[in-house]
């Protein structure tokens, strides 16, 4: 790639960020782009803004965002694909074959494939943490079960697709039952420590938490707080911190980095030691669910107003993060755009980043003359 388009690309972006930061679209961000194939790869990382509105602390490349939802692919995803691997359990298999209790409920006859591409029947939905904060906290996943197994169906599975929270808690606690592993644990020894980015992408209640520059997220008003390196999302705090959904943390660096290394083993030039390439290639497929742009676990861009721009190959991937974080990987270009930021602070009430996330792919995408 030409050194000028390297420039352009912080050129461009600096003056989108700069743009957006004084329309509070967010307090600060980060961004990093990465594309050509690994021997001749180029990246750009950068950071604008403060952590807060009170402009103490600069973003830098350090500062560690909560990831929200991008836990779904990142970390629940690749731990389903690992325990594929192992065999522990298969995509066709019913989620009554894992917890018989469901035999009595729509369950019976939806299977893990259904739940990764969002055409389970599970609503979008439910505030859980009100029942399961009165609990203690041993007795919190399995009361979470209880109630995940109970819900009546939002639609006929398979017959739509909601995206849904719902659907990646229950994911969760099958990876542990899977496994016997806690998830964080899962995570960090199974998919993050073996490409080197375990320090810098992790479930909240790591060892180093206190180390860290963590970018706040919202004054919330359950908590009755500002959370800064405690979870925002309320379902994924009443389970400690580590759910199927949501409790990943990250930098800018690290997330890009996990990008790069799912963009390589799509491409088939490198292997993830505890999952097959060949696998993690079926998962990022478009699933034929009606309506739906769902991979297994990932999304796809739309025909008009994806996240990702006008530009991305439909065979693309990505996902959101309902904090203001995203990640888009495109094959064709051998291209990964990572945003991180806290949109929600103080407030999730601000969705100005809905019209600040095309922009700033397109922007990238012109800039390098991939379009």
């Amino acid at each position: 790639m030409d050194i000028n388009n390297k420039k352009s690309v912080i050129s461009n972006c600096y003056n989108i960020f700069n743009e957006a930061i004084q329309l509070r679209v967010f307090p600060g961000a980060a961004m990093g782009v990465a594309w050509g194939a690994p021997e001749k790869r180029e990246r750009v990382l950068q950071t604008y803004g403060h952590t807060t509105y009170g402009r103490e602390n600069r973003v830098d490349e350090a500062t560690v965002y909560d990831l929200a939802s991008l836990t779904k692919p990142l970390a629940t995803t690749l731990a389903l694909l690992a325990l594929l691997k192992e065999q522990r359990l298969q995509l066709t298999e019913r989620i009554s074959d894992i917890f018989p209790l469901t035999r009595d409920s729509f369950l019976h006859r939806v299977s893990l494939r259904d739940i990764l591409c969002h055409c389970a029947g599970f609503s979008a939905h439910k505030p859980y943490y009100l029942e399961l904060l009165r609990l203690p906290k041993a007795k919190r996943k399995e009361a979470l079960l209880y109630l995940l197994l109970a819900e009546y169906p939002a639609y006929e599975p398979g017959s739509a697709s909601v995206y849904s929270d719902l659907g990646f808690l229950l994911l969760g606690l099958i990876v542990e039952k899977k496994s016997n592993w806690e998830l964080d644990r899962f995570f960090r020894e199974k998919i993050a420590g073996p490409l080197g980015v375990a320090e810098r992408i992790f479930y909240g209640p790591a060892g180093q938490m206190q180390k860290l520059s963590f970018a706040p997220t919202e004054e919330c008003a359950f908590r009755k707080r500002l959370l800064c390196g405690e979870v925002s999302d309320e379902n994924c705090h009443a389970l400690g911190g580590v759910a199927g959904h949501a409790g990943l943390f990250g930098t800018i660096e690290g997330v890009l980095e996990m990008g790069e290394h799912l963009l390589d083993q799509w491409q088939g030039r490198e292997e993830h030691p505890n999952y097959p390439a060949s696998d993690l290639r079926r998962f990022l497929i478009r699933q034929e669910t009606p309506g739906s742009t769902w991979a297994l676990g990932f999304d796809t861009p739309s025909a008009a107003g994806s996240s990702g721009g006008r530009y991305l190959a439909p065979s693309s991937v990505g996902h959101l993060g309902f904090t203001g974080t995203s990640f888009w990987i495109d094959p064709t270009r051998d291209l990964v755009m990572v945003l991180l930021s806290n949109r929600v602070h103080p407030s999730r009430e601000n969705s100005r980043i809905k019209q600040f996330r095309p922009l700033f792919h397109e922007t990238v995408m012109e800039s390098l003359g991939l379009v």
